[in-house]
């Protein structure tokens, strides 16, 4: 019987986004907002830390939005096409061939490799992935990249946007296999949306243990002052504990952290 599950977030803990899907927000605001205005990655994540902006195409469209309404437009006034800011952010983030991704998201840098996860397995911990990327965007890098055999997966596609826990929940689901006592579960993340998701995981299904796991992007590691203030908005989200990045999260702290 597994004794514990693992599910990750896939941006900012299995892939650095920091130079894609930043830079493709970075791009789309640019964009609508005629070039009078591009968000720092300082300011995205500031957006992110409210944590109600995990959707990166609703996260572009909010910032074009405060933008232009410190210029005195009104939402209203401005009529964005939220169907065109998705697809001006695909075209940088997947890029200009929909079949063989040519965008930023083949430059990505990987936060782990399939022997993390194997060593996981070999201690009895079970694992999966819930994310707000879509399925192909997620599938390009766990089975293109990592060479993951069919892993337990939901994507933005298959349940609400976090923090509501409906695809956490279906991500465990999954994972137990018809198994009776649900164990343990840790929720691994990069946002104050995905530690909020395990708040609220927590608040529906309070029978069962729910632990909240940051990890720090890479982009916020540049210097101590981001690192430190990062890591104090996950602890105050509910974190248990802030890594420096996802291996840290051995089958030893993951015993260590459920106990």
């Amino acid at each position: 019987m597994t004794k514990a599950i693992v599910v990750f977030d896939i941006d900012g803990v299995v892939r650095d986004v920091s130079s894609s899907y930043r830079r493709a927000i970075a791009d789309t605001v640019e964009h609508f907002t005629d070039k009078q205005y591009r968000p720092t990655i300082t300011h995205i994540d500031k957006l992110k830390s409210e944590g109600y902006w995990n959707n990166d195409w609703e996260a572009s469209q909010e910032l074009i939005y405060r933008y232009l309404e410190n210029l005195g437009r009104s939402r209203e006034e401005v009529h964005l096409n939220y169907d065109n800011v998705v697809a001006f952010f695909q075209s940088r983030y997947r890029g200009t061939d929909s079949q063989n991704f040519n965008g930023y998201i083949c430059d990505e840098p990987l936060l782990l490799q399939a022997s993390y996860l194997d060593e996981l397995t070999e201690a009895g911990i079970s694992w999966g992935f819930f994310s707000g990327a879509t399925r192909g965007s997620a599938k390009f890098l766990l089975e293109g990249r990592l060479g993951l055999k069919s892993p337990v997966l939901v994507a933005m596609e298959d349940s609400p946007g976090k923090p509501d826990p409906t695809g956490l929940f279906a991500t465990v689901d999954q994972l137990l296999d018809n198994v009776d006592e649900v164990p343990a579960v840790m929720y691994v993340g990069d946002t104050v949306a995905d530690m909020y998701t395990v708040e609220k995981a927590r608040s529906l299904k309070p029978n069962g243990k729910w632990v909240g796991v940051g990890v720090l992007p890479p982009h916020v590691q540049e210097n101590s002052e981001r690192r430190d203030a990062y890591t104090q908005t996950l602890l105050d989200a509910g974190a248990v504990v802030v890594l420096n990045k996802v291996t840290e999260l051995t089958s030893g702290k993951v015993r260590e952290l459920l106990s």
